[in-house]
């Protein structure tokens, strides 16, 4: 993305937020609509991959809160009138935004950020320095036991990345860009404004110091193609729902040799039929029979890799919690977490006779109900 991009564009209104919008609401604007846009979901459709990357690109300044804090104050000094002088339309010696970067931005899709710009415009500078690529965002569904175990996941990605063809120079390959005669490479050119000396960035060659004449039919002169990458991406055992991992360098490529951008990947993890989890221990709740609770039983209990044997003990209530140590999460430190082991009294709803009766013979046997010795405190 360019300066004037960020000038030209209202990256909230784009994501649908208010200026002052948290970091968690920015995201959580932005990951609804990267789901409704994705190309995968909009195959064949220039519109929702327009917006799609649009909104990527909203996300990518408004998430960072350094990048974010520059955007507004850009926006703020241009829409206050600053750097303006003699603005309105034909007025000797005026100049307005177009004219001040009238094709700002990299050819070879890399940015100036807000202190780039104003060090070239005030200070002569060059913006031809190398440029770490962009972080891009992508979202991984795994199943629970995938999540608990760890799994490699292939994952698809389009995003800007170097052209193949001309290696980025944007030339057709067995030419080369030739150094601007009007900035002499420099990608500035100095203007005086009465008693004032502006350096702006060079119309001729768009700031990028070089010019191509014989364009790459591949990029088109951009240096830069959309690309389709397929990484095989390892997740750690153990991530949760909600979880984002970082992947450092797995990003969009630099610009002009900088370094790539991270990849970050949110995770979100299906729920499993039996098992829930509370932090690194796995969760199960078992039925057992009123006469198992009374008496006790050696209750054979689901493991994510098999079985294991707990022993409840006679006069268990329902609800109580038994612990098999060591068949829950495996930490990050090599120790694992544990499965709880919830008991549930079943109470069945119907009986036949038979149970009836003995039921009945049960609550002669065991003598008044437990809780007489309530109404007796009241009397």
């Amino acid at each position: 993305m360019s300066s004037k991009d960020w000038l030209e564009k209202d990256y909230y209104q784009i994501l649908g937020v208010p200026k002052s919008a948290s970091a968690n609401d920015i995201k959580k604007a932005y990951r609804k609509l990267a789901r409704q846009l994705h190309p995968d979901r909009n195959p064949n459709n220039p519109e929702a991959e327009r917006r799609f990357k649009e909104v990527s690109e909203a996300y990518q300044v408004l998430s960072d809160e350094k990048r974010r804090k520059e955007y507004d104050e850009m926006r703020s000094l241009f829409s206050a009138g600053a750097f303006r002088r003699n603005a309105r339309q034909g007025a000797p010696g005026g100049f307005d935004i177009s004219d001040l970067l009238g094709g700002v931005g990299d050819r070879r899709f890399g940015g100036a950020s807000f202190s780039d710009l104003f060090s070239s415009i005030f200070s002569g500078g060059t913006q031809r320095r190398p440029t770490r690529g962009r972080d891009v965002e992508t979202e991984v569904t795994l199943d629970f036991v995938d999540a608990v175990r760890g799994a490699t996941v292939p994952l698809t990605l389009r995003a800007p990345g170097v052209c193949d063809t001309c290696r980025g120079s944007g030339a057709r390959p067995g030419t080369r860009p030739r150094t601007c005669p009007q900035c002499q490479g420099t990608g500035l050119v100095t203007r005086n404004q009465g008693a004032f000396s502006f350096s702006e960035p060079c119309r001729e060659c768009q700031g990028a110091g070089t010019i191509v004449t014989d364009k790459c039919p591949e990029c088109r002169g951009t240096g830069g193609v959309t690309k389709t990458r397929r990484l095989n991406v390892r997740i750690p055992a153990g991530v949760q729902d909600g979880q984002r991992i970082r992947l450092a360098g797995r990003g969009e490529p630099g610009v002009r040799g900088g370094p790539p951008g991270d990849l970050y990947v949110h995770i979100r993890v299906r729920p499993h039929d039996l098992f829930g989890r509370t932090g690194d221990n796995l969760t199960i709740t078992v039925p057992i029979t009123f006469a198992e609770a009374v008496r006790g039983v050696d209750l054979r209990v689901p493991t994510l890799d098999g079985h294991v044997t707990l022993r409840v003990p006679p006069g268990t209530p329902s609800g109580r919690v038994l612990r098999a140590r060591g068949k829950g999460v495996r930490r990050r430190d090599g120790t694992t977490g544990d499965l709880l082991v919830t008991v549930e009294v079943m109470v069945p709803s119907q009986l036949s006779k038979e149970a009836s009766a003995a039921l009945d013979a049960f609550a002669q046997a065991t003598g008044p109900a437990p809780r007489d010795h309530l109404y007796r405190r009241i009397a």
